[in-house]
């Protein structure tokens, strides 16, 4: 099953390796500066994503693609887990604790990589007609992006169903839907926005979105604001960041860790960050475009897409553009869950580009000798 063959490194993409090394690089970095304990956590996950890309990246993912629904709906019953057996922080019920072990974890962090491979999985299976999917088919994939973020929004944790929503159907645009059904969606959702604001969203979440509109922003977006201004063109000596050294600047670790970056390295140092991930972002939708396997467009495209939104968001959040969410910098900002479920997804792109043409010769050799 794990058999290598040398001839795949011609296949893998290294560019998105390089990419993603300086922002892991600068991440610690600033980390070490803040926190030199969480440094060294987040070097820890680090190494255990480092495995995982491994073992994921030699897993036959194409030849044992019945196993995608199965993956998906185990995450689906891990949602539902949440529900009856969840643990709650800060009023949210996110987490699962695991016995014996002291450890817990988020069911909503490994469903981004399952839905994403699900999608790819139904689109292979059942390719885009020439002007797009028709409400059958489309009715049929948005259930399985619906489900997730129906229960991930009842935690509540509406930054995640968000975003998992906006993945799923942004999916679903790049390969294609008949433009009549993508009207009337979006003339519902402007509709619906009004009702879901009154009904819907937790008293915290609507405190949010005032903040947001107000005159005046939040004490966590103030203070990143002033962060973000003093950084100047080139940034400030570590001793002088004081808004990260005194303590003022909020979850400069995670959350606010751009405005971090910012005081530390100025302009320049979150252009260059930036710029990072817009070639990130760029490569792989090159890789998308010139590939007809829909494994690897889908793939490519959800990770692209992934990195867009998480990273406008936090940016937009940090600089009061956008309402405070938990929603961190892509392999930037501090956690181990986040991380992981991205090295998960790149793993599993390293996997189909790498394996595509040896599988594609496999495939071709059984069914000649049938």
């Amino acid at each position: 099953m794990f058999r290598f063959d040398k001839s795949i490194l011609t296949q893998f993409d290294f560019i998105s390796i390089l990419l993603i090394v300086p922002l892991v690089v600068i991440s610690n970095t600033l980390i070490a500066e803040a926190i030199p304990a969480l440094a060294q956590k987040q070097l820890t996950y680090v190494s255990i994503s480092v495995l995982v890309f491994f073992f994921v990246f030699l897993i036959p993912i194409r030849r044992i693609s019945w196993l995608i629904p199965i993956a998906y709906w185990t995450n689906i019953l891990l949602l539902l887990a949440v529900e009856f057996f969840g643990h709650s922080r800060l009023g949210a019920k996110r987490w699962i604790e695991i016995p014996f072990i002291n450890a817990t974890i988020q069911p909503s962090e490994f469903v981004k990589p399952a839905l994403i491979l699900m999608l790819a999985y139904l689109i292979h299976k059942n390719p885009p007609p020439i002007n797009g999917y028709r409400l059958k088919d489309f009715a049929k994939m948005s259930a399985f992006i619906l489900i997730p973020f129906i229960l991930i929004a009842k935690e509540p944790d509406l930054g995640t169903a968000t975003v998992l929503m906006l993945i799923g159907f942004g999916i679903l645009f790049y390969v294609g839907v008949y433009w009549k059904i993508w009207a009337v969606l979006v003339t519902f959702a402007l509709l619906f926005m009004p009702i879901a604001y009154k009904f819907l969203l937790h008293d915290y979440q609507k405190e949010r979105i005032r903040d947001f509109l107000s005159e005046k922003p939040s004490y966590h977006v103030q203070q990143s604001i002033i962060a973000i201004g003093s950084g100047g063109l080139t940034g400030k000596d570590k001793e002088e960041a004081t808004q990260t050294r005194m303590k003022f600047l909020p979850i400069a670790t995670s959350d606010f860790i751009f405005a971090f970056l910012v005081e530390r390295f100025g302009f320049l140092g979150a252009a260059g960050v930036i710029m990072l991930y817009l070639l990130l972002i760029l490569h792989l939708i090159s890789i998308s475009v010139y590939n007809s396997d829909y494994y690897i467009k889908v793939v490519t495209v959800g990770i692209a897409l992934m990195i867009f939104i998480y990273m406008s968001v936090n940016i937009a959040m940090t600089i009061g553009f956008a309402p405070v969410v938990g929603v961190p910098l892509p392999m930037f900002s501090y956690g181990g869950s986040s991380f992981l479920t991205f090295i998960t997804l790149f793993a599993i792109m390293q996997n189909l580009v790498s394996f595509k043409y040896r599988d594609e010769y496999e495939d071709i050799g059984k069914k000649s000798f049938l």
